[in-house]
């Protein structure tokens, strides 16, 4: 059974290797993303309730977004594992995360944690050309990422499931390191 949590800083890719994983073990990637634009999409309860956060320009709360986890990992899809992209992002989402994986009676994920070098990041993003990611937005987005999700480092290493992997490598290198360090 397997069950992958991605760690790592915007531009580490994070998005690149589940989907790669995922497909190649014909389990569920999910990302928090697009099951957020899957429920708009379908104007589920949910969807209609994030939408109005959405439409004020606000971050949807995390109450909502652990409901919209909750909801994807209880689909059959995910009996046989699955890759979490997106989710958690602090600790109060992992001990969210910890126990509802308890009910679900889903144990034994691995959190893997992409390592970037900050240079490396910034290149990357600025390489993508969106509008938005100047370096310095892409510096403070890097800051916000190790404010918030630095202490779920040490929430997953005190509990002996945090893999650390090179992401400064070929999205290839990347992907067969990962295949051993999980499939082990």
């Amino acid at each position: 059974m397997t069950r992958v949590i991605f760690l790592g800083p915007p531009g580490a890719g994070k998005g690149t290797q589940a989907k790669t994983l995922a497909d190649n073990w014909n389990i569920a990637h999910i990302s928090t993303g697009d099951i957020l634009r899957q429920a708009l999409k379908e104007q589920t309860p949910l969807g209609v309730k994030a939408q109005g956060y959405m439409d004020k320009g606000e971050l949807v709360p995390d109450q909502l977004v652990q409901e919209m986890v909750q909801e994807r990992l209880s689909q059959p899809d995910t009996q046989s594992g699955w890759i979490l992209d997106g989710f958690p992002r602090t600790v109060n989402q992992a001990v969210f995360l910890e126990e509802l994986l308890q009910k679900l009676n889903q144990h034994g994920e691995k959190v893997v944690n992409l390592e970037v070098p900050d240079e490396i990041l910034i290149a990357r993003l600025l390489q993508r050309g969106r509008k938005d990611d100047t370096e310095e937005v892409i510096r403070r987005r890097l800051e916000v990422y190790r404010s918030e999700t630095a202490p779920l480092i040490d929430f997953y290493s005190s509990r002996q499931t945090l893999l650390n992997v090179n992401g400064d490598q070929s999205p290839e290198e990347v992907t067969g390191e990962l295949h051993k360090l999980i499939a082990a």
